[in-house]
C-alpha cells in the first residue's frame, strides 16, 4: 500500500510570536512538525507495519522544512519529499501539492486535521477535492481491511462510524493515536536519507493564486488585572459595574 502524509513545519508551541510592521519575524525561531502532523505520521508508519507497502512524507516550503521532514523519516517515513518555490495561501498550498500527487502512486493520503499557526484545516481536503478523491475528516480511528476503510470521525463531541474505500485522504484528530518519540539510531538513520526536491515551477498544472489577503496582523491586547469592586449596596455596586464594562466597550 503506497500511504502518503502531508505535513506542515510550524513554530515551536513554547515560541512567543513577535511582529514588526504586521510581519511575523521568523529570525532565531524553533521550528518543528505540526503536532496533528505527528498523528498522520504515526498511523502511517502503523499501517504499513500491519499493511506491507510505503510511506512518503512531502511538504510545502523552504530549505528548513527538512527538519521537519527528518523527524518524519526518524518516525519510521520510508521516504520524503519537499516543494518550493510556494508562497500563498492554502489554495496555493493544495494546489501544489494536488500537482505533485497526481503523478504519484496513492492509495491513501493522511494529513493532520489542522495546522497551529492558523488552524485553518483547509489543506487536506482541497487535496481530495483536486485529486477527486473521497475524503473524511477529525478521524480518531481508523482501520484498513483489504479495499475497505473504516473510520470514527468526532464530531463535536459525538462519533460518526464511516466506511469508505481506497484511494482516500484522511484528516487525523488528536486521539487516533500517541506518536512515538524518534530513537537515536533512528534520527541519524534519517539525517542520512535523501530528500526529494521540486521546484513548484516544474509542476504541471500549477498555476494557483491566493483566494485571500491579509490585511493586518496584531498581537492581543495585554490582559489587565483583575479589577475588584467593593462589595456593598447592590445597586450601587451594580452601576459601578455598568460603568466600568461601558468604559472598555466590552458590551458596545
Amino acid at each position: 500500500m503506497n500511504i502518503w502524509v502531508c505535513l506542515k513545519q510550524t513554530f515551536d508551541t513554547e515560541e512567543k510570536i513577535k511582529l514588526d510592521n504586521g510581519r511575523i519575524v521568523e529570525d532565531d525561531v524553533n521550528w518543528v512538525i505540526n503536532p496533528y502532523d505527528e498523528y498522520a505520521v504515526e498511523e502511517a508508519v502503523r499501517l504499513r507495519e500491519q499493511c506491507g507497502g510505503q510511506v512518503t512524507v512531502v511538504t510545502v516550503g523552504p530549505e528548513r522544512v527538512d527538519t521537519a521532514l527528518r523527524h518524519a523519516l526518524a518516525m519510521g517515513a520510508d521516504q520524503a519529499a519537499a516543494i518550493g518555490g510556494v508562497e500563498g495561501d492554502e489554495t496555493v498550498i493544495a494546489s501544489a501539492l494536488a500537482c505533485y500527487l497526481k503523478d504519484q502512486p496513492c492509495d491513501l493520503i493522511l494529513a493532520g486535521n489542522q495546522s497551529i499557526d492558523n488552524g485553518a484545516g483547509q489543506v487536506g481536503v482541497r487535496v481530495a477535492e483536486h485529486l477527486h478523491i473521497p475524503h473524511v475528516t477529525s478521524v480518531i480511528k481508523l482501520a484498513v481491511e483489504d479495499n475497505a476503510v473504516k473510520l470514527e470521525r468526532d464530531v463535536e463531541g459525538d462519533i460518526y462510524h464511516i466506511e469508505a474505500r481506497l484511494p482516500l485522504l484522511v484528516t487525523c484528530q488528536q486521539g487516533l493515536n500517541d506518536p512515538r518519540y524518534p530513537s537515536l539510531p533512528n534520527i541519524m538513520k534519517a539525517k542520512k536519507k535523501p530528500i526529494d526536491r521540486i521546484d513548484a515551477a516544474q509542476l504541471s498544472g500549477f498555476a494557483a493564486s491566493s483566494k485571500t489577503v491579509t490585511v493586518d496582523r496584531y498581537l492581543p491586547p495585554r490582559r489587565e488585572p483583575c479589577r475588584f469592586i467593593d462589595a456593598g449596596d447592590a445597586r450601587k455596586t451594580a452601576g459601578q459595574l455598568v460603568s466600568i464594562l461601558f468604559a472598555q466597550k466590552s458590551i458596545l
